[in-house]
C-alpha cells in the first residue's frame, strides 16, 4: 500500500514508464481514459504502444490517428510529445506527457521512408523484431540469423530521423549486432534479467553490458512470468533492477512496466497467437502484472534496499530523458 512518504518520493522526480499497452482498436477509445491511472500514480511520461508483431502499416496509422485525436481533445490532462521540451512543459502544467512506440519492423514493411512519418506522428522508439523473425532480423523466440541488410539500413534511418532503436523481444545475435551497428544508443525498453529468470524474453548479462557500453538503457518490466514465478510484486521488480544496477550502474537502468490495461484483450491475443505466445513459455490468461499504481511503492522498496535518491531519479526517468536528448530530433 502506497504511503505518503512513497508518494512524496515519486513526486520529487521525473517518472517515466517507457511502455504501456492499450487495446489496439482504432474505432474504440473507451480504454484511453485509463491513462489517468499513470498520472494519478505520479507518472509524468508514458510511452503507449500503437502496434506490434504482424500488424501492418494501415493498422499502425489508424491507431496513431485514433490516439492522437483523443489526446488532443483532452489537452488539459495530456500533452503529445513533439520535442524533449514538452516533457518539462507537461510536468509544469500537471499534464501526462504521452509518446508512442511500435513493436516490430513490420510497421514499415519494405519502406524506410515511413520511419520519418511515424516520427512526425509521435513515435519515439521502435523494436526491430517481436518474438519471431522478420525483414529486419531475428526474434527472441525464433532461430536468430542476425541483423539483416535491411535492418542495418533501418537503424541508420531511425538514427537520422530521431527514433530510438529498441531490442526488447529481439533475438540475442540480432540485438548485439544492432547495438554495434546503430549510430545512436540502443535500448531494451522492457526486458528483464535472464540470469535471474531463464526465459527467452529476458536478456543475458552480456547484452545488458553491451547496451550500457554504447550509452543505452534497459527498462525492467512488471510481467510476472519474466520476473519469475508469475510474481509481479514490487520486491520482484526490485530484484531485477538491483541485478542490473550491480552490472552496469544507475545510469543505464529504467522502467518499462509493459502494463496491459485490458486483460480480456490480452487473453484473446495469447489464445489466438500461440506461435508468438507459446504456452510452454508460461503465456496464459492469468499473467500477473505490476500496475502503474505500484510505482511509488517500487520507489520505496528500492530506497529501502539501499538505492539512493540520485540513482532513483535516474532509474525512474532521468536515463530515458538522457537518451531522448541524445536521439530525438526537432520537428522537420
Amino acid at each position: 500500500m502506497t504511503t505518503s512518504s512513497a508518494r512524496r518520493r515519486v513526486d520529487s522526480m521525473l517518472v517515466w514508464d517507457n511502455h504501456a499497452c492499450l487495446p489496439l482498436t482504432p474505432h474504440d477509445t473507451s480504454f484511453l481514459p485509463q491513462l489517468e491511472r499513470h498520472r494519478d500514480a505520479g507518472a509524468d511520461v508514458v510511452m503507449v504502444n500503437v502496434g506490434f508483431g504482424d500488424d501492418g502499416v494501415e493498422q499502425h496509422l489508424r491507431m496513431l490517428a485514433s490516439m492522437r485525436d483523443w489526446l488532443l481533445a483532452h489537452a488539459s490532462d495530456y500533452r503529445l510529445i513533439d520535442t524533449v521540451d514538452d516533457i518539462a512543459l507537461a510536468r509544469a502544467n500537471g499534464q501526462l506527457a504521452v509518446g508512442f512506440d511500435i513493436e516490430g519492423a513490420n510497421a514499415i514493411d519494405d519502406q524506410l521512408s515511413l520511419l520519418r512519418l511515424y516520427r512526425d506522428l509521435g513515435v519515439r522508439w521502435m523494436l526491430l523484431a517481436y518474438n519471431r523473425n522478420n525483414r529486419a532480423g531475428g526474434g527472441c523466440q525464433d532461430e536468430d540469423a542476425g541483423l539483416s541488410a535491411f535492418g542495418r539500413r533501418m537503424l541508420h534511418e531511425m538514427a537520422r530521423v530521431g527514433i530510438v532503436a529498441c531490442c526488447s523481444h529481439t533475438g540475442y545475435r540480432t540485438a548485439r549486432e544492432a547495438i554495434d551497428e546503430s549510430p545512436t544508443p540502443v535500448i531494451f525498453s522492457h526486458s528483464n534479467a535472464r540470469a535471474l529468470v531463464d526465459h527467452p524474453r529476458n536478456i543475458p548479462d552480456d547484452l545488458i553490458k553491451a547496451c550500457a557500453a554504447r550509452g543505452g538503457v534497459v527498462g525492467v518490466n512488471g510481467i510476472g512470468i519474466f520476473l519469475g514465478d508469475n510474481d509481479a510484486s514490487v520486491s520482484n521488480v526490485a530484484r531485477h533492477v538491483l541485478h542490473m544496477l550491480d552490472l552496469v550502474g544507475p545510469s543505464h537502468v529504467g522502467l518499462g512496466l509493459d502494463y496491459i490495461f485490458d486483460t480480456r484483450d490480452l487473453a484473446a491475443e495469447i489464445a489466438a497467437h500461440p506461435d508468438k505466445f507459446p504456452p510452454h513459455l508460461g503465456y496464459s490468461a492469468d499473467i500477473a502484472m505490476t500496475a502503474p499504481e505500484q510505482l511509488p511503492d517500487l520507489a520505496d522498496e528500492l530506497a529501502r534496499r539501499g538505492v539512493d535518491d540520485d540513482a532513483l531519479a535516474r532509474i525512474f526517468g532521468g536515463n530515458w530523458l538522457r537518451v531522448a536528448r541524445a536521439v530525438w530530433q526537432p520537428p522537420f
